[in-house]
């Protein structure tokens, strides 16, 4: 079993920034990727950005060289760094962590809002 839980969401104003927090707890040795997910209302659920055990990333082509995806092994925490944040970016965030012989974990959401 996994835990995770995720922090950092606020209210921003366009242009600014902030950085969300993923902690994994339980039986983290196994876990194989990490990867933040959001929804906006109305929209579907889409992946911003992951990272696998091996320190790969990838991005959505709309976080591209403004989101940074990083990770903090002795902390079992991932970090979704967001700069020059958009209206758009407003949704909640989720962490999805895979582990083991393909178990996928949640985290309960963290709201990100952005004002114009």
């Amino acid at each position: 079993q996994v835990q995770v839980v995720e922090s950092g969401g606020g209210l921003v104003q366009a242009g600014g920034s902030l950085r969300l927090s993923c902690a994994a707890s339980g039986s983290t040795f196994s876990i194989n990727v990490i990867g933040w997910y959001r929804q906006a209302p109305g929209k579907q659920r889409g992946l911003v950005a992951v990272i696998n055990s091996g320190g790969i990333t990838n991005y959505a082509d709309s976080v591209k060289g403004r989101f940074t995806i990083s990770r903090d092994n002795a902390k079992n925490t991932v970090y979704l760094q967001m700069n020059s944040l958009k209206p758009e970016d407003t949704a909640v965030y989720y962490c999805s962590i895979v582990a083991g012989p393909g178990f996928v974990y949640w985290g309960q959401g963290t709201q990100v809002t952005v004002s114009s």
